[in-house]
């Protein structure tokens, strides 16, 4: 008998091409039945979807959670309730925390952790390097076998490029990806926002998108006689679009991820905003212009950018209640994506929605290899992961409103519209906004 029945609703997986309406009956963890008009026996919890859409759980390949080291930021437990607000049933950790993610230990101490204290699932993408120091290679088999779903240095990029050919080599056969963070440091040393007059006038130091590009054209050229998967995260400039795009089109295993944010917010704005200097719109990369942005765009349209990822990066208030050149890079991004990308992408008419789901679940699910654990998809079978979301819902971005531990963003006060009314992770509910009844 089914413990869970999600009913009325638009059953949405691009995965398999699924799209019609009907109700997710959902029993021990596992999905039992889609159909229209399933059974309510007796006892059932039930779901209202009526005028939503049943997606499978979205998945954000690309958070930090600040835990172990930086708790006072962001913990396991409140990013995590964090995500399940923001429909997220799987999300990947970053390795930038203290101890670094750099060994098998750390991996399967994340996922003890994950499991002991977080809403959703928690898998771990492990450091390339040992301490991301760029020096010596971490521990990649070891770690791909406890479980790390992919390898970055993430918040710093591998420098040397011999050491990243090492790398290419050694994840290669471990069928992970190798998840660059593109920025060429002798190029951004003192640089916080985007390079160009804004950065002039306000006499802060730019930070060009070549810092960017050149890591990209760098990594595709390595890698093209190794074939190693590659992953470019939250790209930011017009020109590393159309470097994926090259490459992508020439048969290279690479893919490339947005984020809400620079999909939306242009440089100009921290002359601007709150009288200018304003510090939640520090980010890195950094934000860019219109152009940058409209070719961000078309590069989700044209399927050149395959996979939507947050860049969730908590910090306490008083690490952005400093000097703007002083303050930490980085906007927390779980519990508003949905509408952001919504409002950029969907309402926009660059895509629709059936693709926006495609980009926020099974697309990071095979980024990261989950797809081979049904993670990403709907199915009789499968893991009861589901995310139920009301596309219409109107609501305004609040700081009171967020879970979790921090509040650096800079979209507090807009209006925003489309939002998760419940998350469903191994069929239990870990967040709903409608009131539930039982059959």
């Amino acid at each position: 008998m089914p413990k869970l029945l999600i009913v009325g609703g638009r059953v949405l997986d691009p995965s398999t091409g699924l799209d019609k309406a009907g109700d997710v009956a959902v029993e021990d963890g596992v999905i039992r039945a889609i159909g229209p008009k399933l059974e309510r026996p007796s006892g059932v919890r039930v779901v209202d979807a009526e005028g939503c859409l049943v997606t499978p759980g979205l998945i954000d390949p690309h958070v930090h959670l600040r835990e172990p080291g930086n708790e006072r930021a962001e913990t396991l437990a409140t990013g995590t309730r964090a995500a399940v607000e923001g429909g997220f049933t799987s999300v990947a950790c970053m390795p930038n925390t203290t101890p670094c993610l750099d060994n098998d230990t750390m991996v399967r101490y994340i996922d003890a952790r994950g499991r002991e204290t977080g809403h959703c699932r928690v898998f771990s993408v492990a450091a390339v390097t040992k301490g991301r120091r760029g020096e010596e290679l971490a521990e990649i088999e070891l770690m791909a076998a406890a479980g790390a779903v992919g390898f970055s240095d993430d918040g710093d990029c591998v420098a040397s490029a011999g050491m990243q050919q090492r790398a290419f080599v050694a994840i290669k056969p471990t069928g992970r990806a190798m998840m660059q963070h593109c920025q060429e440091a002798t190029l951004t040393n003192g640089g916080v926002m985007n390079a160009g007059e804004v950065a002039t006038r306000l006499g802060l130091g730019g930070w060009p998108r070549a810092a960017e590009e050149i890591i990209i054209e760098r990594d595709v050229s390595l890698n093209r006689g190794i074939g190693c998967r590659y992953h470019v995260q939250h790209l930011s400039s017009g020109g590393s679009v159309e470097i994926v795009r090259r490459a992508r089109k020439e048969g290279l295993p690479v893919t490339a991820e947005a984020s809400p944010h620079h999909l939306l917010l242009t440089c100009d704005l921290i002359e601007t905003l709150n009288g200018g200097y304003d510090t939640r719109l520090k980010m890195n990369p950094p934000l860019r212009d219109r152009h940058d942005i409209e070719a961000i765009r078309l590069g989700v349209a044209d399927g050149t950018i395959s996979v939507l990822g947050t860049d969730h990066a908590p910090h306490t208030q008083e690490s952005k209640d400093v000097p703007f050149d002083s303050a930490s890079f980085g906007i927390i991004g779980l519990e508003t994506a949905l509408a952001l990308y919504v409002k950029a992408l969907v309402s926009e008419a660059v895509i629709g929605w059936p693709r926006l789901i495609e980009l926020m679940t099974i697309e990071p699910a095979r980024l990261c290899g989950l797809d081979a654990l049904g993670i990403g998809s709907l199915r009789v079978g499968g893991p009861a992961d589901i995310t139920v979301i009301d596309p219409d819902a109107e609501w305004t971005i609040s700081r009171e409103g967020f879970a979790g531990q921090s509040a650096n963003s800079p979209f507090v006060g807009w209006t925003v519209k489309g939002r998760a009314i419940a998350t469903v992770v191994k069929g239990r509910v870990q967040m709903e906004r409608r009131s539930a009844v039982v059959a």
